[in-house]
C-alpha cells in the first residue's frame, strides 16, 4: 500500500489533540511510522493528586485515538486499532494502522465534523428535557465502542451519585495538595495552549444545586447564575476493568460526546467522585452488576462557549525514521 498523503495524517492528528482531558492536561503523545500511529500516555501530564493511577489520562488517550480513527475513516481510509498491545510497554495505549481504502459513511463524516465543535460546557444549561431519540443515539454510540451509558434519572441512582459528587467536592476543598494542583491547571490566560482558561469556566452558582460546578472551574469575573436543577446525568461503563478497559471507555466516551455535539447537545464532566478514593469505591459499589464506571457526564442544552486551546501537533508527534530511531 502506498504511503498516505501527509495532509491526511496531519488532519487526523489535529483531530486527535481535540480530545478532552482532565483540566485540559493533554496527556498524550503520538509516534508515526509509515501507515501506523502509536498513541502513548505522557506520564509527565498525569495529575499526580487527582489521577495518580492514570485512569482519567487513559480515558483521554482513548478519546484521542477515537478522534484520529474517525478522521481517517471520514477521509475514506480504513483503519484498525489495537489497544494496549504490548504488555512490556504499558504506556503504549493504542496502535492504529491503515488498512486500505473504504467508503466513508454519512455518520463517520458527521462525527468527524463534530470533533472541531465539541467542547466542555461548564455554564448553566436549560431546564429542557433531552428527547428520547437523542438518548437512544448516545446509548447506541457507547455500545458501538464496547461500552455503555447508564442514565441516572431512570436508574434510581441519581440522588446517591449526586451526593457523592458533593461529598468529593467537599473532600477536595479540604485537600491543600489537590487545590494546588487544580489551581496550577485552571484560570489560565486566554492564549494558554493547555489548562483551562478563565473564560472557559462557568459563573459561580447563585444557589445550591443537586450537583455542583467544581470550585476550580468557577469564573469569579462572571455574575452568579442559577444552574439547572436536575441535569441529565449519564455514567459511561464497561463490563471489564483495568487499563485496557479505560482506553476502550475513552473511545466509547468520545463517540458519545461527538454524537451529543452532532445532536445539538452540550456536555460537561463531573469528575469529582472519581478523584477521591472514598467516593470512587462508593461509585464502584453502586454500579455492581452493571459494569465499571469510568466517567460521569452532564448532558443538556446550553449556549455555545469558547473552545479551549491545544498544543501544536508538532509538539506531541514524533516520526520514526528507522528501527529505534525517531525524529521530531
Amino acid at each position: 500500500m502506498t504511503r498516505p498523503l501527509p495532509a491526511v495524517f496531519d488532519q487526523a492528528l489535529a483531530s486527535a489533540v481535540r480530545a478532552p482531558s482532565p483540566h485540559n492536561t493533554q496527556p498524550w503523545r503520538f509516534v508515526v511510522e509509515h501507515e501506523v500511529v502509536e498513541v502513548w500516555l505522557d506520564r509527565d501530564r498525569v495529575l499526580g493528586i487527582a489521577d495518580p493511577h492514570g485512569r482519567e489520562a487513559r480515558l483521554a488517550c482513548g478519546a484521542a485515538a477515537f478522534n484520529l480513527l474517525i478522521c481517517l475513516r471520514a477521509n475514506g481510509l480504513a483503519a484498525v486499532v489495537r489497544m494496549l498491545p504490548d504488555p512490556a510497554e504499558p504506556d503504549l495505549v493504542a496502535v492504529i494502522r491503515l488498512d486500505g481504502n473504504q467508503k466513508a459513511t454519512a455518520l463517520e463524516r458527521k462525527l468527524a465534523e463534530a470533533v472541531f465543535r465539541r467542547h466542555t460546557n461548564r455554564r448553566p444549561m436549560l431546564d429542557k428535557e433531552v428527547p428520547s431519540a437523542a438518548r437512544t443515539a448516545l446509548k447506541s454510540a457507547a455500545l458501538q465502542e464496547g461500552g455503555q451509558i447508564e442514565y441516572l434519572n431512570v436508574s434510581g441512582r441519581y440522588s446517591t451519585v449526586a451526593s457523592l459528587v458533593r461529598q468529593a467536592e467537599a473532600l477536595q476543598a479540604d485537600d491543600v495538595a489537590f487545590r494546588a494542583e487544580a489551581a496550577f491547571w485552571t484560570h489560565r490566560e486566554p492564549d494558554s495552549p493547555d489548562g483551562v482558561p478563565r473564560a472557559a469556566s462557568g459563573p459561580p452558582p447563585s444557589g445550591p444545586g443537586i450537583v455542583t460546578l467544581r470550585a476550580s472551574h468557577e469564573n469569579e469575573d462572571l455574575p452568579p447564575r442559577e444552574y439547572e436543577q436536575e441535569p441529565l446525568l449519564g455514567v459511561v461503563l464497561t463490563r471489564d476493568r483495568g487499563p485496557h478497559a479505560e482506553v476502550r471507555a475513552g473511545m466509547a466516551m468520545q463517540r458519545v460526546l461527538l454524537t451529543a455535539t452532532a445532536e445539538g447537545l452540550a456536555t460537561s464532566f463531573l469528575s469529582q467522585p472519581f478523584e477521591t478514593s472514598r467516593t470512587r469505591e462508593s461509585l464502584d459499589h453502586i454500579f455492581t452488576g452493571l459494569g465499571q464506571p469510568h466517567t460521569l457526564l452532564r448532558i443538556g442544552y446550553g449556549s455555545p462557549t469558547r473552545l479551549t486551546a491545544r498544543r501544536p501537533v508538532e509538539e506531541v508527534v514524533t516520526h520514526r525514521t528507522g528501527p529505534g530511531v525517531t525524529a521530531g
